[in-house]
C-alpha cells in the first residue's frame, strides 16, 4: 500500500477524501486479485476498511473520469518533450445478460462477428518517443438502430446546375451517434491537453472514411488513417488548360499495379519478402482536398505474390517514414484494450446500472495508466504486469501471516520470504531473487 498512495496524491483535488480512501483499496485490491475483476472478488482482497460494501458504494459514485485520467497522466506518465498523438478506436464487451445499461450486439473485430455486449470508444495520448500510449477518455457507445425510411422520398433535383450557383460546395455528411460522440471526446480532450499541441489523430480503415475525416478536421486535428485497398484515387491534372471550360482538378487514375517509379520514397527487403514504400499528393473524389498518401506494396521474393496497404492524412507535410511509423503506433491502443480485458476487469464486471457500468469500465483503463506508472519506477526491472500483481499478492500473503506469527520475525528474513513468494507467479523475477532459496 506504501507504494500506492504517493502515486495517488495528484487525485486529491479532484476526487473527495472519502472517494480518495476507497480508490486506494480497490487499487491495491485489483493490484493483488488473480481471479475475475468483480465486486464480491476485490472485497477478498482489500486491506481493513475495504469490505464489499465499500466497493459498492464506490462504484454507484459519479466521478469526472476524463480529470482522473488526465491528472495521473500527466503527473506521472509525461516524461519526453514530445511528439504525441491521439489514438482512437472502439472496444466491444461480451455481455451475456439483457439487463445491463447500454446491451446490445456490436460488431467484435477479436470474434470477427456481431456478439451481445456493450461498447465503449476511447481516445488515448500516444507517445511517440517512448511509444506507449495512455488511456485518456472513454465513453460508452449505445445501441443504435437505422432510422425509418421517409413514406415519401424525397424530391429529385433537376440535372444541371441550380441557377446562380457558380461553385459547387460539398454539404457536411450525415454523422453516426459513434462520430459525433468521438468530435465530442476530442473537443474536449484537446482543451484539456492544450500545452501539448497535439495535431495528428491516427484511427484505423474503419474511420478512413470522408464522414470520419470531415469530424476530425472540425477539431483542428490532422487524420492518418487506413483505405481499402481498391480506393479509386487520382493524380493531380497535369494537361493543357482546355480550349473551354474550366480546368480539369483530376487526372490519371492511380494504377495500383503499376506505381510510378518516381514516387518510391524507400525500398527494403525482409525476410522473403520486398518491401516498396511510394509517396503521392492525390485526390479522392469523396475528398474537397488533396490528400498525403502513401502506398505500401510487399512482394514475396519466392511465388512473386503482391499485396499493397493504402495509408492516407490531411497532413501534406508529413513525410512516407512518419505516416508509416504514426500508423504503426496506433496499435498500442490495442495492447491497452488488452490489459484493460486481461488483467483489469473491462471482460469481467456483472454491474448493470449506467453509473456502475461508467465506473467499472473508467476503473479498468485507469489501472493501465497506473500500472504503467509503477513499472515506471523501477525502469530497469523490466516488470510485466503479471510480475506486478505477483509482488502485491506476495505482500498480502506475507502480511496476513505474520499476524499469526506470536513475534515478528526478523525484518531480514521477512524480506527474503516475500522475495521467495514474489517468484511463484512472476513471469521476470530479480536475478536476486533467483538465488533465494
Amino acid at each position: 500500500m506504501s507504494e500506492i498512495v504517493p502515486l495517488l496524491v495528484c487525485l486529491n483535488e479532484l476526487l473527495t477524501p472519502t472517494t480518495t480512501r476507497q480508490l486506494r483499496q480497490i487499487v491495491f485490491a485489483l493490484l493483488c486479485s488473480p481471479d475475475r475483476i468483480t465486486m464480491l472478488g476485490l472485497s477478498r482482497w482489500p486491506e481493513r476498511g475495504g469490505s464489499y460494501r465499500t466497493i459498492q458504494r464506490f462504484y454507484q459514485r459519479p466521478m469526472n473520469w476524463a480529470q482522473v485520467h488526465w491528472a495521473l497522466i500527466q503527473t506521472h506518465l509525461l516524461g519526453s518533450s514530445g511528439p504525441y498523438l491521439l489514438a482512437g478506436d472502439e472496444v466491444v464487451v461480451s455481455k451475456a445478460g439483457k439487463q445491463t445499461h447500454g446491451v446490445g450486439r456490436f460488431y467484435s473485430g477479436l470474434a470477427q462477428r456481431v456478439i451481445p455486449g456493450i461498447s465503449f470508444l476511447a481516445v488515448s495520448l500516444i507517445d511517440v518517443e517512448k511509444r506507449q500510449s495512455y488511456p485518456l477518455q472513454i465513453e460508452q457507445l449505445l445501441p443504435h438502430q437505422a432510422p425509418d425510411k421517409p413514406a415519401t422520398p424525397p424530391e429529385k433535383r433537376p440535372p444541371g446546375r441550380p441557377k446562380g450557383r457558380k461553385n459547387y460546395e460539398k454539404p457536411p455528411p450525415q454523422l453516426t451517434p459513434e462520430l459525433t460522440g468521438l468530435q465530442g471526446m476530442l473537443r474536449d480532450s484537446l482543451a484539456r491537453i492544450t500545452r501539448l499541441q497535439v495535431k495528428h489523430i491516427v484511427l484505423d480503415g474503419k474511420f478512413g472514411n470522408y464522414p470520419a475525416t470531415w469530424t476530425v478536421r472540425e477539431t483542428g486535428l490532422h487524420i492518418i488513417s487506413k483505405m481499402r485497398r481498391d480506393a479509386a484515387l487520382y493524380l493531380p491534372y497535369t494537361g493543357d488548360k482546355p480550349r473551354r471550360g474550366p480546368t480539369p482538378r483530376y487526372g490519371d487514375k492511380l494504377d495500383y499495379k503499376h506505381l510510378p517509379a518516381d514516387a518510391r520514397v524507400a525500398t527494403r527487403i525482409e525476410g522473403d519478402y520486398h518491401i516498396d514504400t511510394y509517396q503521392f499528393h492525390l485526390y479522392h473524389k469523396d475528398y474537397p482536398d488533396l490528400l498525403n498518401v502513401v502506398v505500401i506494396v510487399k512482394t514475396h521474393l519466392k511465388t512473386g505474390k503482391r499485396g499493397h496497404v493504402v495509408l492516407f492524412s490531411t497532413d501534406t507535410d508529413l513525410t512516407a517514414e512518419q505516416i508509416v511509423d504514426y500508423y504503426s503506433l496506433r496499435f498500442q491502443i490495442e495492447f491497452n484494450f488488452r490489459d484493460a480485458k486481461q488483467h483489469w476487469g473491462l471482460e469481467d464486471f456483472m454491474n448493470v446500472r449506467q453509473q456502475a457500468v461508467t465506473n467499472a469500465a473508467n476503473l479498468a483503463f485507469f489501472m493501465v495508466n497506473f500500472s504503467a506508472a509503477l513499472r515506471q519506477s523501477e525502469p530497469t526491472a523490466h516488470l510485466s504486469v503479471l510480475d506486478l500483481k505477483a509482488r502485491f499478492r506476495a505482500h498480502r500473503y506475507l502480511s496476513e501471516t505474520i499476524k499469526l506469527l506470536p513475534d515478528p520475525p526478523d525484518e531480514v528474513l521477512i524480506s527474503r520470504i516475500w522475495r521467495r513468494l514474489t517468484r511463484f507467479s512472476a513471469i521476470h523475477p530479480k536475478q536476486s531473487d533467483r538465488s533465494v532459496a
